[in-house]
């Protein structure tokens, strides 16, 4: 096994990184060369991402890391998933990509289940029905300009390494996420594309992660100062494929949550779940590395929190989060998945909201807030979880939190209190760490199994464990306070 130091752009949906990673025996280091700044921009009545900015940013951050490091030996890339680049006929992006918190799919779906039912999709995909997902966002762009022009659709990762390389693929992880991928196969669903209007001659040849994406361009290593030839190498382009990758996983038996704007919630499976129980249960298949499942619920996230700031302008959290700790737990919980929290806004007035639709307390103070998003986030973990092990007849013995909320001590030890499991947090960049581990197995710098990669996680990266200590009878009590049905978590 040799050494390797490589580039991992690890891109958000508040913000975005390039990470600076040297792997080889007994070594695995991290280190942050660029910060990008990511967010929507309402153009009009549309929510757009600014693509050309992240890839700007993206420039910028190998170029910083080449400065660094003297020299790259590869790049990969992972992002969020469902949104994507339309290309015309020449290879240009047709306009910025639209955000999935734009509200053009509303009630969208409903129109796309006459030309195909839910039961029918879900038996193929096994995606949960998310209003954003690209199969419902492609269906409200039937007969635009923009989508009768395109050629070819990209996934943002596969966008940003088309413009790296000059090279059109799809990854595969990122892929799963559209709903338009079918979930044994593992390929394009061409039959239902055509059912629901979608031309299947938009969409790229598949590749699993490890796979070689191309080549940095001539002119951008002339514009970056890298030596050549520098390759782009296929990793788990969707961050949660990645963030999997980087978890220090070494008990048989695990749920995760991946935590950040967003949490994904659940396991990590052989096969995918296809049943109609967990359709309406609303889990997703997405596909991982090595022929993995992540079978998973997308929770909302620390999005409500960072909106919450965003709202209150200069607070501090590290004192919000103090306080947070010493209030009575579970006063007030609400469902971070209900739709009203999903676009930008003043979200501790729609927490306030939705706190008295459910005669419950509202928040009086800023720290209040903060312990009902906290307290609503470990529950939601909790029923997410003990429905996944129902579904997937699959139990687990501890919980993994990585990503950015492995950083809030609080968010941990409820997680571990309401799951009825220890939590192991940590690490926070298990994206960057995933993406980077990814390059270096293809380039012999990592081992070659899934295994052997997490175990370098678990040494280099000793997570924090906390250990449950609350009531579990209160958060059962808080479980049918919320939604009137009981769940056992234990």
């Amino acid at each position: 096994m040799t050494s390797a130091t490589v580039a991992a752009v690890d891109l958000g949906g508040s913000s975005g990184r390039v990470m600076l990673a040297r792997i080889g025996p007994g070594e695995l280091a991290l280190s942050e060369a660029h910060r990008i700044w990511n967010g929507v921009v309402r153009v009009g009545d549309t929510l757009h991402w600014d693509a050309l900015g992240l890839y700007r940013g993206i420039l910028d951050g190998l170029r910083a890391a080449g400065r660094a490091a003297g020299r790259l030996d590869a790049v990969g890339i992972d992002t969020w998933g469902v949104d994507y680049g339309l290309l015309d006929a020449t290879g240009a992006l047709l306009g910025n990509p639209v955000s999935y918190r734009d509200d053009r799919t509303v009630g969208v779906a409903r129109a796309v289940h006459e030309r195909i039912g839910a039961d029918e999709l879900y038996a193929v995909t096994g995606i949960q029905e998310l209003s954003f997902n690209t199969v419902y966002q492609l269906a409200a762009a039937e007969g635009s300009p923009q989508l009768t022009a395109a050629r070819t659709l990209l996934m943002l990762p596969d966008l940003m390494a088309y413009w790296l390389t000059g090279e059109q693929r799809a990854e595969i992880t990122v892929a799963s996420t559209t709903g338009l991928l079918d979930a044994r196969t593992r390929r394009w669903s061409e039959p239902v594309m055509r059912r629901v209007g979608i031309d299947p001659g938009l969409f790229p040849e598949l590749s699993e992660p490890g796979q070689p994406a191309g080549e940095l361009t001539a002119p951008l290593r002339a514009e970056t100062g890298l030596a050549g030839p520098l390759p782009v190498i296929t990793v788990g382009s969707h961050d949660t494929a990645s963030a999997l990758v980087g978890t220090p996983v070494t008990a048989e038996r695990f749920g995760y949550v991946s935590c950040g704007t967003w949490s994904l919630v659940g396991l990590e499976l052989d096969r995918p779940v296809l049943t109609g129980a967990s359709r309406e249960a609303k889990f997703s298949n997405e596909l991982g590395v090595d022929g993995t499942v992540r079978y998973l619920h997308n929770v909302m996230g620390l999005w409500l929190l960072s909106e919450s700031l965003r709202t209150w302008g200069g607070a501090n959290l590290e004192q919000l989060l103090a306080e947070a700790a010493r209030l009575p737990p579970l006063a007030a919980v609400i469902d971070p998945d209900a739709p009203e929290f999903l676009p930008p806004g003043d979200m501790p007035s729609r927490i306030a909201a939705a706190c008295a639709r459910l005669d419950q307390p509202v928040p009086a103070s800023r720290a209040h807030t903060v312990r009902c998003i906290l307290d609503s986030l470990a529950l939601a973990y909790r029923r997410t979880l003990s429905r996944a092990r129902e579904l997937a007849d699959q139990d687990i013995d501890v919980v993994h939190l990585v990503g950015g909320g492995s950083r809030n001590a609080l968010l941990c030890q409820l997680t571990a209190d309401a799951c009825e499991r220890p939590v192991l947090a940590g690490p926070a960049e298990a994206a960057a760490l995933g993406n980077a581990l990814m390059q270096a197995r293809a380039l012999d710098a990592a081992p070659d199994s899934l295994p052997g990669l997490r175990r370098m996680v678990a040494t280099a990266h000793q997570p924090v464990h906390y250990s449950p200590t609350g009531d579990a009878a209160r958060w059962r009590a808080a479980e049918r306070r919320l939604t009137g049905a009981t769940y056992s978590a234990s």
